[in-house]
Formats: structure tokens, C-alpha cells, sequence
């Protein structure tokens, strides 16, 4: 039988009894939905808007006195500003209550609010027309109708709090009447399916784990072990295709490793020999050049620089991925050799208007590696950040004390990387930026060198913003 018809019937009768279950739960939750889109939509709301408006009261009452005092007109626009406020509450709240004793409150409190409004602007109308200070009256017609709205407001919260929890009892209600319907079937559903799981699991669960290895040695390229087949169904076909493709892939990887060795090695001597011949021209060895021949030299011989650089590349990849790149390891300080990188790099960064900056956090830099491979790390590193990073921008490099470990951080402030290539930025011949040159092969060699000492790289990015390399090394244990 195929795997997909095994699937089908044994989850149907679970299917058969979730849809059941479904149907009850449904209209459970739909009256659940209900109920809470009234708290959340209404109740609370208006509980806000009238906590709001208290405070809007308080708050005029104390500006009324203050005006009442100092008669500083400031008070009274603070004051009218605290009563357009309160108003707009007011009216905000006959949209969102509905039951009689709310309405009842709300109607009352917008009567005594307004009066309350009146009576405060006539007593400032005469606190301004009296030519001098008058007394203030503790108990002012005024300052009782704002207690009465006070009064109002906070019983018409006590409405809305009555409300929300008639709300929350009537959902506790059909909460335990939903769980005491769903608990059961799904019991059983569980059951049901629990026992159709392991029957299937069992069968197809262990081939898949050895698929999904043999998935990953593939792309980390270390598989080598065909992955034992076992049945007819679409697992076991699987199974066999993948040996099939896994050896295929084997083959063109040999062949295009050893390709590219052999060509890189048979190019590197006769590009070695025109670089140097165009370098004898240049400095006039054969005899002078005309300025036409001096500048067509000088194409040949930044050609063939830029030839043998990548020539260079590809037997260092090759070397990496073989596991045969000699290191010679020593003690060795990163904050010398970040400088050493960052001098190479500094004539470019100052071309292209980037400003190079150190920074270190923590005072031990001392790690075990090969010089000369570090600093390619650090200067194949800052060259991608320079070039990626407009005019005007910077590079930071920082060196950071992280116990067992040190880390070389790399961070830019240019165009960042597309989320979507963040993920294959160290493979080989993968670039996030076509346009903007480069051979697509310096972070793979970055992430070589670096686990060649034992330690990793990692990149963060945010396309428009920068990104940050960093690099961890551990302090003294070999690779």
C-alpha cells in the first residue's frame, strides 16, 4: 500500500471526530468571541474614557482655584483646554454605552458637567471685571456642581465595572460548559490518533531521520555513505533517488574540484611571467615607453594582478576544502594585526571616502594562528566593507575580549545584505551584489581560514543599514 493511502485511513476516523468536535467548539467560541469583543470593544473603553474624565475634573478644579487665586489667565486657558478635553470624552462615551443605568449616568453627568462649565466661566468673567483680588469661596456653586459631575462619572464607572463582570460570569459559564464537552471528544481523538501515529511513525519516521542526515552532510559536504533503502513506498524511492543524486553530485564536485586545481595551477606560472614582464616595462628595464605604452602597460600589469588574485583564490578554496592548507601557528597579538590589516586597507578606504575606525573592549588579544592567513581574514573582511559602503560612510573594526574566545567584529554603515542571500553569503562564487564586483569567493575563504583555526564567522545584517562580520578564535586550542 502507498504511503499516502496508509496516511488517509488512518487519520480519518481522527479527522471524523475532530470535526465534531469542531462543530461544538465553534459555536462555543463564537458566542466567547462575542462576549469578549464587548469588554474589549466597549467596557474597557469606557472605563478609560471615564477614569479620564475624573482626572480631566480633578485637574479643572485645581486650575479653577489657582485662576480664582493669581488670577494669571493661564489657568483659565489651562482650564478651558481640561474642559474641551472632558467634553470630548463625554461624547466619546455615548457612542460606546448601551445599558440603561450607564445611559441614565452618563446623560446626568453631561447635564452637570455642562452647568458646572457655565457657572466656572461666569465666576472668571468676574474674577477678571473685579478691580481687585476677591476672596475665594470654599463652598462656590462652582466647586459643587464639579463634585456632583465627579460623583456622576464615578458612579457611571461603577455601571460599566457592574457590566464587565456580568460579562465575565457569563464567560466562565460557557468555559466550563466548552471544556466539559471538548475535554471528552478530544480525549478520545487523542487517543485515536496517538495510536495512528505510532503505527505510521514507526515505519517511515527512521528512514526520514537518516534522509534528513544524509541532507545535511550533503550540503555541508561531508556525505559519503549511501543511506541504507528498506520497502516499496514513496520513502523507499526516495531513498534510492537520493543515493542516486548524492553520487552524481559526488562525481561533478570531484571533477570540478579537480578542475579548477589543475587550471588554476597551469595559469598561475604563465600569468606569473606576464605580470612580471609587464612590470620590467613599466619601470623602463627594456627602455623608455611612449605615455600611449606606458598606459597600456599599465592595463596589462593591473590585469594580470586582478587574474593572479583569483587564481590565488581558487587554489586557496581548493586547498581549504581538500583540508590541505598548510598554518603555521603562533602566538600572535589581534590588535597589532587588525592594525597591520587596517594600514593595507587604508589607502582604499581613503579613495573611496570611507573612514576606517579601531575599538577594543577588553585588554587580552593574545590567540594561537598563522599571521599572514589572519590577516587575510581581516583585510578580505574590510575590503568587502569598504567597497560596499558609500562615500562618506565608516568601517569600525573591534576587537572584543570574550573569555575563551576573541572576537574580530567588521561593521559598516553601507547597503547591507537582501535577507533572502544573508544565508549564502560565505558560499563560494555567491555574491549578494553582482553589480558591485568581486569574484564571490573572499567570504568563503574567510569562513575556511577561520574554521582552519578552530573558530566560525557569523553575519547580521539589515539591507539599507550595514552589516557586522564577526569572527570568533579561540584563544589557544588547535583546530
Amino acid at each position: 500500500m502507498r504511503l499516502a493511502s496508509k496516511i488517509f485511513l488512518g487519520f480519518s476516523l481522527v479527522i471524523v471526530v475532530l470535526a465534531a468536535v469542531g462543530v461544538f467548539g465553534l459555536r462555543a467560541v463564537g458566542r466567547l468571541v462575542s462576549v469578549n469583543w464587548e469588554i474589549a470593544s466597549e467596557s474597557l473603553p469606557a472605563l478609560r474614557l471615564a477614569g479620564s474624565v475624573r482626572d480631566s475634573l480633578l485637574t479643572m478644579a485645581r486650575l479653577e482655584a489657582r485662576f480664582a487665586i493669581l488670577r494669571d489667565q493661564r489657568y483659565a486657558d489651562l482650564w478651558r483646554e481640561s474642559a474641551a478635553h472632558a467634553r470630548a470624552d463625554l461624547i466619546r462615551l455615548g457612542d460606546i454605552v448601551h445599558t440603561g443605568p450607564e445611559t441614565n449616568r452618563l446623560a446626568a453627568a453631561r447635564e452637570i458637567f455642562e452647568r458646572y462649565h457655565a457657572a466656572v466661566m461666569e465666576e472668571q468673567a468676574q474674577v477678571l471685571n473685579a478691580p481687585r483680588p476677591a476672596s475665594v469661596a470654599v463652598d462656590s456653586p462652582a466647586r459643587r456642581l464639579g463634585e456632583q459631575a465627579e460623583a456622576e462619572m464615578e458612579a457611571l464607572q461603577q455601571a460599566t465595572y457592574a457590566r464587565v463582570q456580568r460579562a465575565q460570569a457569563e464567560i466562565a459559564r460557557l468555559e466550563r460548559r466548552t471544556w466539559n464537552g471538548v475535554v471528552v471528544a478530544l480525549a478520545t481523538a487523542l487517543v485515536l490518533a496517538l495510536l495512528v501515529t505510532a503505527v505510521i511513525a514507526l515505519r517511515i519516521t527512521r528512514s526520514l531521520r537518516r534522509l534528513s542526515a544524509a541532507t545535511t552532510a550533503v550540503a555541508a559536504g561531508s556525505f559519503r555513505e549511501p543511506i541504507p533503502v528498506g520497502g516499496r513506498d514513496e520513502v523507499g524511492t526516495l531513498a534510492r533517488s537520493f543515493n542516486a543524486m548524492a553520487d552524481r553530485l559526488r562525481q561533478h564536485d570531484e571533477l570540478k574540484e579537480e578542475f579548477f586545481a589543475t587550471l588554476s595551477h597551469e595559469l598561475r606560472s604563465p600569468i606569473t611571467s606576464v605580470r612580471e614582464a609587464a612590470h620590467l616595462l613599466a619601470d623602463g628595464v627594456p627602455g623608455p615607453l611612449t605615455p600611449k605604452q606606458a598606459r597600456m602597460v599599465d592595463i596589462i600589469r593591473r590585469s594580470t594582478d586582478r587574474l593572479l588574485r583569483l587564481v590565488n583564490q581558487i587554489l586557496d578554496v581548493s586547498r581549504l576544502r581538500a583540508g590541505v592548507l598548510p598554518l603555521e601557528r603562533v602566538p600572535l597579538d589581534l590588535d597589532w594585526l587588525v592594525g597591520r590589516a587596517i594600514d593595507e586597507l587604508r589607502p582604499q578606504a581613503d579613495e573611496a571616502r570611507v573612514s576606517l575606525a579601531r575599538e577594543r573592549i577588553g585588554s587580552r588579544f593574545t590567540v594561537v594562528g598563522d599571521e599572514d592567513r589572519l590577516v587575510q581574514v581581516v583585510v578580505n573582511l574590510l575590503a568587502n566593507a569598504v567597497r560596499f559602503t558609500p562615500v562618506g560612510g565608516r568601517v569600525t573594526v573591534r576587537l572584543v575580549d570574550a573569555g575563551p574566545e576573541c572576537e574580530i567584529q567588521v561593521e559598516d554603515t553601507g547597503v547591507g545584505i537582501p535577507p533572502a542571500e544573508l544565508p549564502h553569503v560565505f558560499e563560494s562564487y555567491r555574491q549578494a551584489h553582482p553589480g558591485k564586483g568581486g569574484t564571490g569567493l573572499g567570504l568563503a575563504i574567510v569562513r575556511g581560514l577561520v574554521q582552519a583555526h578552530g573558530g566560525r564567522v557569523t553575519a547580521e545584517s539589515q539591507e539599507g543599514k550595514g552589516s557586522r562580520f564577526t569572527v570568533l578564535l579561540p584563544r589557544d586550542r588547535a583546530a
